[in-house]
């Protein structure tokens, strides 16, 4: 068992620390809101921090999970970063969906001090950290995945290594990519198919045993026609990671025609107030206009 810390204690961080401490790792826990990690403890075990340098002090792995590039600079860096309290030799392993520039950055001065570094941002949203079943992909040097992959299958259910440092990010990336073109097209059918006044719940379950299934119509279709948007990943977060996307298509000349158009949907469902509601409130733009 390792001694790890976890910082960054959000809907997603939350449980997967639970999850490390309950396979019997010990874990230091840090979060900008020290009530909710005194509340970890209480529920959990383990250790509050004060810092993110003093969680990060004696662990040979250092979990962040926080919201974007500068996040993770503004706990990463510094007199009380984790970087300062990480050990020669320990693991930062960034879960945060960040972009492949910090992630190649965060390496680099990891490996100044003689520190390892893995990119492993997750996808299975709320309920995979909550089930500890998260799907992880991973850029990093291979000697020190393979430390770090046995510590990481605590909430996890499959960890790749993808290629170098950036290369998780990378394939979040495509992930979320793919994610946004299921949920528009998932959207744009119950929407049609209500307007058609067919049984959309008898629809679904129909054609969710053929050709067109997916995980997104297995597990939101249902809550989508009943117009229930609480299930976890936000769509503020949905446009931070398509603004990712889309930043680093203007790099490498990827053409992502689609998933820009779908951004600004998402624009204008966080307008309308749905910031909170989960990516598949899509569909609102669709049935809340007659």
């Amino acid at each position: 068992m390792a001694q790890c810390a976890f910082i960054g204690l959000g809907i997603m961080g939350y449980p997967m620390a639970g999850h490390l401490q309950a396979k019997g790792h010990q874990v230091a826990v840090y979060n900008r809101t020290a009530a909710k990690a005194r509340q970890w403890v209480e529920q959990h075990g383990g250790r509050h921090a004060e810092t993110p340098r003093q969680a990060a002090e004696g662990a040979e792995f250092v979990m962040l999970c926080v919201g974007n590039d500068d996040d993770i600079r503004s706990v990463a860096y510094g007199d009380d970063g984790a970087l300062a309290g990480l050990a020669e030799g320990a693991v930062l392993v960034d879960h945060t969906t960040a972009s492949a520039d910090i992630a190649r950055e965060l390496e680099a001065k990891a490996k100044a001090t003689g520190k390892a570094f893995i990119d492993a941002p997750v996808s299975g949203g709320q309920a995979g950290a909550e089930n500890g079943v998260l799907t992880v992909m991973c850029g990093g040097e291979s000697a020190s995945f393979e430390r770090a992959q046995p510590v990481i299958q605590a909430y996890a259910r499959a960890v790749t290594l993808l290629g170098p440092a950036g290369a998780g990010q990378l394939t979040k990336m495509v992930n979320q990519i793919c994610i946004a073109g299921l949920v528009q097209g998932l959207s744009e059918a119950i929407a049609f198919g209500l307007k058609a006044g067919l049984d959309m719940d008898q629809v679904i379950g129909v054609i969710s045993k053929g050709a067109a299934q997916s995980w997104q119509m297995e597990n939101r279709a249902p809550t989508m026609i009943k117009g229930k948007f609480d299930f976890g990943f936000p769509a503020v977060w949905m446009r931070k990671d398509l603004k990712i996307c889309l930043e680093e298509a203007d790099r490498n000349g990827a053409l992502l025609p689609i998933t820009a158009l779908i951004d600004q949907f998402y624009h204008e469902v966080v307008d309308a107030g749905g910031a909170r509601w989960d990516t598949s409130s899509l569909i609102t733009r669709l049935t809340r206009k007659g």
